[in-house]
């Protein structure tokens, strides 16, 4: 294939959102990925032979993995790491299937709170796409949160279980909110979704194809009605003619490098791998990079700072059957108080107890394990009797907090790697504070007879935002409304480098209900040229 309508880079959320709604269309659509298709089979949760190798596998830290489909990221100047899985379905294969909205509130941060900016957008213009989301995925979740306008049409809430059931007993006895989580997960047979069976405690990857990860949801339509994809395929850099207009990319595959032309070119690496890409997208055009005439591509990276509060209880509580990061979830405190000493809020997102082998392996590190014939009786003493609760707390956009190319790392094509400078502001370390606060008070309202905080957690950098920002002022923004790039209006971005701000949620709902806004344009985009 010599050039196509729309070459897609990147298939991971938002790439396969824009590739399955172009999918519909008569226009020529492939989309380039760096990784390839995993084997299920191979998931950590599905294999318990072979766990601690395949774990490593599949560990968010490239930089740990070091597969090469991988490029290696300098998190060095920031106390929070970079994850990211570069393969067919990108970072759902890892993420944990919570599946929130945003707030009303967050698209309104400066008009509320005098902080950080509005997006160009509303809830109401992004709710038809969530609700779109919602059609070609499962979610599941339970109808009448007070926390949100209203969520039709979901599939049963994964069950609580005992660990959720103790915990709501306890946010009841505070009368503080909660609500069972949104979770991309098929609670019952949904397409080719497989029913949720309560495997393990599942992190990475879904061995009955449950969750809805891009691979499983996406990439099977997409493929079935004609869309290309290529894997094992890496960009090195978007080429543009004498207007800024781009025609095509250098990309590596198997057999070296390759040009291939496209017409319209969607950018859907993540938060940090986009940025990277603009940035060693230099011409004569953009001698500083693709977009960055205003020097904010890269800018303002936000990263969800994590906390954990860990409770231990008497009683077993089974938390180590169910997906890990889909229980329960409070919005208590993620609307502004400023009584509370920062701005804007956070969620508490309970967590399911680690499997045996990661019980005994955390219970070493910090010296309660009994060796010899007590080390049994010391693993049921603490195995499958506690409960988590995670802080994710809003990351406000700060200019200082940036991706750059790293002037001497190169991944394995030579390629400039990402250099990340990162740093909490006193809002966060704030916020973070208090959230640890009120979760242990959870824990001791649930019953725990022992607590343990700790953040902000280092191999937590799964939300990836903010460095290619969206906006109507060419001047503070990299791209439109749209995700179209002011400065070259056939290139479009659709992951979540165009957030403005961070909201307090996981971003993947979001994340894909924007891509679905993005394809439409470009299809528009498309109609326009046309009749012209």
């Amino acid at each position: 294939m010599d050039e196509v309508d729309v070459l897609i880079i990147g298939a991971g959320a938002a790439g396969s959102v824009v590739a399955r709604a172009l999918a519909e269309t008569k226009l020529r659509v492939l989309c380039l990925e760096q990784g390839n298709f995993t084997d299920p089979s191979s998931y950590p949760g599905g294999n318990e032979l072979t766990y601690e190798q395949n774990k490593k596998l599949f560990n968010p830290n490239p930089n740990i993995r070091q597969q090469e489909v991988d490029y290696p990221i300098n998190d060095q100047d920031s106390p929070i790491s970079i994850a990211n899985y570069n393969a067919v379905g990108g970072s759902t294969i890892l993420f944990s299937g919570h599946f929130p909205r945003m707030h009303p509130s967050d698209f309104r941060v400066k008009t509320l709170d005098g902080v950080a900016d509005d997006w160009p957008i509303s809830y109401s213009e992004l709710e038809p796409y969530y609700d779109l989301v919602q059609k070609h995925l499962a979610v599941a979740g339970v109808e009448g949160d007070p926390a949100y306008p209203k969520i039709s049409n979901l599939l049963p809430p994964v069950p609580l279980g005992k660990m959720g059931e103790t915990l709501a007993a306890g946010f009841n006895k505070l009368n503080w909110h909660w609500w069972p989580s949104y979770s991309a997960i098929a609670t019952r047979p949904f397409k080719t979704q497989n029913e949720c069976i309560n495997f393990g405690s599942c992190n990475t990857g879904c061995p009955i194809g449950a969750k809805s990860s891009a691979d499983v949801v996406f990439w099977r339509e997409s493929l079935q009605k004609g869309v290309k994809l290529k894997t094992n395929s890496r960009v090195k850099e978007i080429v543009v003619d004498a207007n800024g207009l781009a025609t095509g990319v250098y990309y590596y595959d198997q057999e070296g490098m390759k040009y291939l032309r496209a017409k319209v070119i969607v950018l859907a690496c993540n938060g940090v791998g986009t940025p990277r890409l603009l940035l060693n997208s230099k011409s004569n055009v953009f001698p500083n990079g693709l977009g960055n005439s205003t020097g904010l591509v890269g800018k303002n990276l936000m990263l969800h700072p994590v906390g954990y509060v860990e409770g231990h209880f008497e009683n077993e509580l089974d938390s180590n059957f169910g997906p890990q990061g889909c229980s329960l979830y409070s919005h208590e405190f993620y609307e502004s108080d400023i009584s509370r000493g920062f701005l804007r809020g956070y969620t508490m997102q309970a967590l399911r107890g680690p499997t045996l082998i990661d019980a005994v392996s955390s219970m070493n590190s910090r010296k309660e394990l009994r060796l010899g014939s007590a080390m049994h009786n010391s693993v049921k003493l603490s195995f499958n009797k506690t409960a988590h609760l995670a802080i994710i707390v809003e990351d406000l956009p700060d200019p200082l907090n940036r991706v750059e190319l790293d002037t001497n790392l190169c991944d394995s094509n030579g390629i400039p790697a990402p250099k990340i400078t990162y740093k909490l502001s006193e809002n966060s370390r704030k916020m973070m504070a208090h959230g640890l606060s009120k979760a242990r008070e959870v824990m001791i309202a649930s019953g725990a007879t022992k607590t343990m905080m700790f953040g902000p957690v280092r191999e937590t950098g799964w939300h990836l935002m903010g460095t290619a920002r969206m906006g109507d002022n060419p001047d503070t923004s990299v791209v439109n409304k749209w995700g179209q790039l002011h400065e070259s209006q056939n290139v479009y971005i659709a992951d979540s480098s165009i957030f403005v701000t961070s909201s307090g949620v996981n971003p993947a709902n979001t994340i894909q209900a924007l891509a679905f806004r993005t394809a439409e344009k470009i299809y528009s985009y498309f109609s326009e040229i046309n009749s012209n």
